[in-house]
């Protein structure tokens, strides 16, 4: 569902306000944090072993996408230290040592041997769950919208490369205490101050830089675009040409769909993109203001390198599987890990139908409202079905990931 939908592979940045208050001189370097502020706590999830008999929907599950996704995901891990653990606070997760083996022995999958009965072989699926905490799931998409390679009066709506002034500041480089963390912002003299937001770059910010490749017919498409995050351009001479997220202005991602039901506009038992998509038609002169909430602004590139059949290059970078591959927040769920999910998900009719979504998924991807323990993104691929579907989904789910069996000594019970 769209309210809850954020930006893919923007990290949060904690130290971004601070910073910018200070008002950190480019001569001078930055003062520190305060130590209180240093780290947080992964959450704590309960672990339960099950047996493979109780997943729900196993038997009848088709294992052959998610298991193509799970051998490009092992494609990233071919050089990792074996001793590394995959996440720094579960042990319980096993190390690279213990993922490289599982790739291994996938691949080698004899044709006599289901597929099934080798993820059985090799993982045992352990039900996570957190007190106090609802699981979500949520649905984005690749979008597709009409383009052409030079402006006109139609299409004026430009698609942008990163900007060269639009500085990203690995903050770890200055203090061990901030490692992980970036700063996106511009110089002004000698100090870095924030990047241009969403709606000082309407009013032309980064006008006449020569920084737009594409353009497009709808201002309205271009922002879902960019929530979205990558998509499809069929041009005006025939071709199909991608897109892809190339860079953030560092501002603050806002749902949109939460100031509308703030607002009073739209019932929140009623929201989806697609509700979304109503109101802005029905009140054309409030649509960049409603719009401008989110300063967030996502920069593209065109993608030639991509296989026409092949999903949107995800945060781990690997192709992603349409309906198979899930985005997760990184802090709990390490990116390449397959999930079981139990759960339901919409049809792609204009009701409120469902059916039963239960089947293997691979953690592929990030999202910048994909935040805390149980809370996942679906991708569903592109076209008018996966639309529909992605901007309806918002459901509960159990999940169990599958770890490998040499990790078994360590889980929790």
């Amino acid at each position: 569902m769209f309210l809850f939908r954020g930006i893919r592979r923007v990290a949060a940045v904690s130290a971004w306000s601070v910073l910018v208050l200070l008002g950190c001189a480019l001569a001078s370097g930055c003062s520190e944090r305060p130590a209180a502020n240093e780290s947080s706590e992964a959450p704590a999830l309960t672990a339960t072993s099950v047996p493979w008999h109780a997943l729900p929907g196993r038997a009848s599950a088709n294992f052959a996408p998610p298991a193509q996704a799970f051998q490009r995901s092992c494609s990233t891990w071919d050089d990792a230290d074996p001793d590394q653990p995959m996440h720094p606070e579960r042990a319980w997760f096993g190390t690279m040592g213990d993922w490289q083996h599982a790739c291994r022995r996938l691949a080698e999958r004899p044709d006599s041997i289901s597929l099934s009965h080798r993820f059985r072989q090799l993982f045992q699926p352990v039900q996570l769950s957190v007190p106090g905490t609802t699981s979500l799931l949520t649905g984005y998409y690749e979008p597709i919208l009409q383009g052409a390679q030079a402006p006109s009066s139609r299409y004026n709506v430009p698609l942008r490369r990163v900007p060269g002034d639009l500085l990203r500041i690995d903050l770890g480089a200055f203090r061990e205490r901030f490692e992980g963390e970036t700063l996106i912002g511009r110089r002004e003299g000698n100090r870095v101050v924030p990047y241009y937001d969403r709606e000082s770059i309407r009013n032309g910010a980064l006008d006449g830089r020569n920084l737009a490749f594409l353009w497009v017919d709808s201002r309205v498409d271009k922002f879902f675009l960019q929530i979205q995050g990558s998509g499809r351009i069929q041009l005006t001479n025939g071709t199909m040409t991608r897109v892809g997220y190339a860079g953030q202005n560092g501002q603050p991602y806002r749902a949109i769909g939460r100031d509308l039901i703030e607002m009073g506009e739209v019932p929140r038992s009623e929201m989806s993109m697609q509700r979304i998509r109503q109101w802005m038609a029905n009140h054309p002169d409030r649509v960049d203001a409603l719009m401008n909430r989110n300063a967030s602004y996502i920069f593209f590139q065109e993608r030639t390198d991509l296989d026409p059949k092949a999903g949107p290059i995800g945060s781990q970078g690997v192709p992603l599987t349409a309906e198979y591959s899930l985005a997760v927040d990184p802090e709990v769920i390490p990116m390449g890990m397959p999930i079981w999910i139990d759960g339901s998900a919409p049809t792609a009719t204009d009701d409120s139908s469902t059916v039963p979504f239960q089947r293997l998924m691979i953690a592929q991807d990030t999202g910048g409202a994909i935040r805390g323990p149980l809370r996942g993104d679906v991708f569903w691929g592109h076209g008018p079905d996966a639309e529909t579907r992605a901007g309806r989904m918002q459901h509960p789910a159990t999940w169990h990931v599958l770890v490998p069996r040499a990790a078994l000594w360590d889980i929790p019970e």
